[in-house]
């Protein structure tokens, strides 16, 4: 399944929040730089989707804020 990610880096706190059928918005406290932004997200969606983190793969967006991503396992 594909989704849609708006993600905030370096948020307060870390959250997910589903804001449409398959829109998540994602809040880090990690910096958007090397990657740690990313790899935290990917964590984040892992634990409130229920699915391993293998299982989760960004697709497009790389270094933007709004990523599409699939998943896996679903």
């Amino acid at each position: 399944m594909k989704i849609i990610v708006r993600v905030e880096p370096q948020a307060r706190e870390r959250k997910v929040e589903k804001i449409g059928e398959r829109c998540f918005r994602v809040r880090t406290t990690k910096p958007a730089k090397e990657g740690k932004a990313n790899s935290d997200v990917i964590e984040l969606l892992s634990d409130y989707l229920g699915v391993s983190k293998s299982n989760i793969e960004i697709i497009s967006g790389h270094r933007a804020k709004e990523k599409i991503m699939m998943i896996d396992g679903l």
